[in-house]
């Protein structure tokens, strides 16, 4: 499989219809590719929450970037995951990954689950999803997590169970928390044994500067291909047979314990 991260630059200062413009000529210029992904809310920018209400859409044929994405992976006949946008449903605002096939058909939604910010930011204007979502590709099966996802285990390890053995990642991931970005999709792809794509923002908006650094990671945990901090396209070529094959030599999703008993439990007391 021959993947692309496409590390676009988010500011304040390019329009949502001139950046949705750029990325597809991106995509677009793809064409060869297996599989390219794109970045959390790229339109709005994942940090300009004063933007974020104005600036959603719905998923639908009126949704400006839904239309945008579709018609370049159709262009370049490849499979899109379009990154996020800003989702509006009703009164609610969700943080809603895209997948689009290579005739530029959508497969799949997901609503991120974790949202960042406490009691501020993402937590306090989207709504939570619910669902853990795979898509089923001919390049395997994908999981889709968000950003803030990666540092919830379990969702991955639900991804796994479901079937997946490619993980990708959108983020946008602040600068100041590179290493943790780094540490932790590697650790996702050595405890689900899967391919990891993850793929972060580049430039300032909101006033947060963004890590960059998107990683393609093997599920050894090795590094395949890393990205610098500005606007990239990652390209990286996989061999997505070696899920099976290190799964098979090293087991140790088949050696899990999935109750383990609360502290004090079962313990031994002498007679």
């Amino acid at each position: 499989m021959r993947a692309s991260l496409v590390q676009l630059e988010v500011s304040d200062t390019e329009s949502a219809d001139d950046r949705r413009a750029r990325a597809a000529a991106l995509v677009r210029g793809r064409a060869g590719d297996d599989l390219v992904v794109l970045p959390e809310l790229w339109p709005t920018g994942a940090w300009a929450y004063d933007d974020w209400r104005t600036g959603a859409e719905p998923i639908g044929i009126d949704g400006p970037t839904l239309r945008a994405m579709s018609g370049a992976a159709r262009s370049a006949a490849v499979w899109l995951h379009a990154g996020t946008v800003v989702e509006r449903d009703g009164g609610a605002l969700y943080n809603t990954a895209l997948v689009f096939d290579r005739t530029g058909a959508l497969r799949g939604t997901y609503r991120k689950i974790h949202r960042y910010g406490f009691d501020t930011g993402e937590a306090a204007w989207m709504a939570a999803g619910r669902d853990v979502v795979t898509v089923p590709t001919d390049l395997g099966e994908l999981g889709l997590a968000t950003c803030y996802d990666l540092r919830f285990p379990e969702l991955f390890r639900a991804l796994v169970d479901a079937g997946t053995e490619i993980l990708v990642v959108p983020a946008a991931w602040p600068a100041g928390r590179r290493e943790q970005w780094r540490i932790l999709v590697r650790a996702r792809a050595v405890e689900e044994q899967a391919v990891v794509l993850a793929c972060c923002a580049a430039g300032t908006h909101g006033g947060m500067e963004q890590a960059g650094g998107s990683l393609v990671v093997d599920p050894w945990g090795t590094v395949l291909a890393e990205a610098g901090a500005g606007e990239e396209v990652l390209t990286a070529e996989i061999d997505t047979d070696a899920v099976a094959a290190i799964r098979a030599e090293l087991p140790v999703l088949r050696d899990r314990v999935l109750a383990i008993p609360a502290p004090g439990a079962g313990r031994y007391e002498p007679s």
